[in-house]
């Protein structure tokens, strides 16, 4: 699998979410409470960018009258009929045996190990002499 750096901590937040292509691929890097996942940003049902739709919760019921949500901001909803997926999983808790969204694992790196690769540049030694500068090579 491949690796693909996508941005600074900085430039991705807690609750938002960055889109890109990888690999002709459309993607959805989401940082949900300082965790982040990856969703491939196209809906199972007719293809919608699902990832621009509205992040909401899970709505559960034990019993007639009583809804509890949980999950809140980790659901994400298709804009254009309301599909929804979980974030972490990419499962649909529709019909989670038929539809499921691709999911990819993010997570954080030091920069040091994406960043700075091995690739240096020679150097040449430059001194100052009764103000002159002097290159050495």
């Amino acid at each position: 699998m491949a690796r693909h750096v996508i941005a600074p901590v900085d430039e991705l937040p807690p609750g938002t979410r960055k889109f890109l292509e990888i690999d002709g691929r459309p993607i959805a890097v989401f940082n949900i409470k300082g965790e982040y996942f990856g969703l491939l940003n196209r809906c199972p049902h007719q293809g919608a960018s699902l990832c621009e739709g509205p992040l909401i919760g899970l709505a559960q019921s034990k019993k007639p009258g009583e809804i509890e949500y949980t999950k809140l901001g980790e659901i994400i909803r298709c804009p254009w009929h309301g599909w929804e997926f979980d974030v972490r999983t990419g499962q649909s808790y529709c019909d989670p045996r038929r539809f499921r969204v691709k999911a990819y694992p993010a997570h954080v790196e030091p920069g040091t190990s994406v960043v700075k690769g091995p690739y240096v540049a020679e150097t040449i030694p430059v001194r100052i002499e009764s103000d002159y500068v002097v290159v050495e090579l």
